[in-house]
């Protein structure tokens, strides 16, 4: 990189000077795909470096009292895991501005990045819930149209992703920690058939965002959502895929939730069957699948323990309700109803008569909420139901570690863990946990 004009002499640099460029020893992995140094006892997060680095790094966060923020512009000393960015588009050559987002662990070879995920993890639980694990994180299987490179190197497994558009109709990632579009001319995370029909090259004026998605039966599908009068994203018009797990078939929308990596939905599928424990599972109780979207794991539930299950799916998307109903049809015991979780959890315990308390009690939940976890309010009304078990899928590690401490306050321990590296070449871990009382 070339020399900034605005570099200083460490012992002169005031406080907030943005552009600033400082050297940093890097100690550590924080959460969020960043990294820790330290300037003066100051607290530095640094972006697109590794424990054990030195590197020059330019302020862009220089404000805040307890911390600052920085982006790498120079490797000095490179730790022995750092390998050539897997996306030329992201690589430590181009200037932090634009550099693509969605790849940040991309420069580190692909066994240690389990690695820092599983760190990120174990701290979490420790620091938030107490709790010390010896939780691995696990490889996953690589998409069926994969190269044996793709497993080398963490590439090939995205099945949908979103592009965004410049006010002249360029479409491409966002650059990291920002709404600035990047032009690319690869998408190497994506499986092949995604990366191929990518439309790259072409304009998109007026649109908001182009989603391509490329779902395990039929053509990739490329969906444009337009602008309202405000700017804001439309809804793109409802249209039908099929996404299959195993020999079984799933109804959804194109532009619905569902699990990015190709082998993702069968993992977790997989995963929630193994994690449920068999003795505390009771199918005639008021077993609940919590955020179900179509209904992946509630029908989870029901391949595991038959046709008589009952598990009612709740979701907020009427559109997902609605295919988790079609998805669900087999097990006549299935419902799928569409609501706020918490609203929902509040309704039912509200109501409930003292036969209705019983099986709530006997009940097996399945959780699998959003990023920000499910939360306060969430874990104290699921509470307040007493499941005998709780089965927690989640893919942010601190919201599952809080969550996990707020189900410790109403005497749920923590039975097993589980760690899927669904994302690879990012800072994003799947995990499955057990609570029981």
């Amino acid at each position: 990189m070339g020399t900034n004009t605005n570099r200083q002499p460490s012992s002169s640099i005031p406080e907030g000077e943005v552009g600033t460029e400082l050297e940093l020893d890097v100690t550590n992995v924080a959460h969020g795909g960043i990294f820790v140094a330290r300037h003066e006892g100051r607290v530095v997060f640094v972006s697109d470096s590794l424990p054990g680095e030195r590197v020059r790094a330019r302020l862009t966060d220089a404000n805040k009292k307890s911390f600052w923020r920085a982006e790498t512009v120079e490797v000095l000393d490179a730790a022995p895991e750092r390998q050539p960015h897997i996306w030329a588009a992201a690589a430590i050559d181009r200037d932090p501005a634009d550099r693509a987002g969605g790849a940040e662990f991309g420069h580190i070879e692909l066994g240690h990045q389990r690695e820092l995920k599983r760190q990120v993890l174990a701290d979490a639980l420790h620091r938030m819930a107490g709790i010390d694990t010896d939780v691995t994180v696990e490889a996953v299987p690589v998409a069926a149209d994969a190269s044996p490179g793709d497993a080398m190197d963490g590439t090939g497994w995205r099945t949908r992703v979103r592009l965004h558009v410049t006010e002249s109709g360029i479409i491409g990632p966002y650059a990291a920690r920002s709404h600035r579009v990047i032009p690319v001319d690869d998408l190497p995370l994506a499986v092949h058939a995604l990366e191929m029909a990518a439309p790259l090259d072409r304009l998109y004026a007026g649109a908001a965002s182009v989603d391509v998605i490329a779902p395990s039966v039929g053509p990739v599908q490329i969906l444009v959502a337009e602008q309202d009068d405000k700017g804001r994203r439309r809804r793109t018009a409802p249209k039908p895929i099929t996404e299959l797990v195993g020999d079984r078939q799933f109804r959804l929308d194109a532009a619905g939730f569902w699990q990015v990596h190709a082998r993702a939905a069968e993992t977790l599928f997989a995963a929630v069957q193994d994690t449920i424990d068999p003795d505390l599972f009771d199918p005639k109780a008021a077993n609940l699948d919590l955020y179900g979207g179509v209904g992946l794991l509630a029908a989870a539930v029901g391949a595991k323990f038959g046709p008589d299950v009952r598990i009612t799916s709740v979701e907020s998307d009427a559109q997902a309700t609605g295919n988790a109903t079609e998805n669900l049809a087999e097990w006549v015991g299935a419902s799928a109803h569409t609501d706020r979780v918490d609203r929902f959890l509040a309704g039912i315990t509200r109501d409930a008569t003292a036969a209705d308390r019983a099986r709530q009690q006997a009940a097996t939940v399945v959780l699998d909420p959003p990023r920000a976890g499910a939360g306060a309010d969430v874990v104290d009304k699921l509470a307040l139901l007493g499941p005998a078990q709780v089965v927690y899928v989640a893919c942010d590690p601190v919201a599952l570690a809080r969550d996990v401490a707020l189900f410790a306050g109403h005497g749920y321990r923590l039975a097993s863990l589980r760690a899927f590296d669904l994302f690879p070449n990012t800072h994003h871990v799947e995990a499955v946990a057990l609570l029981t009382r």
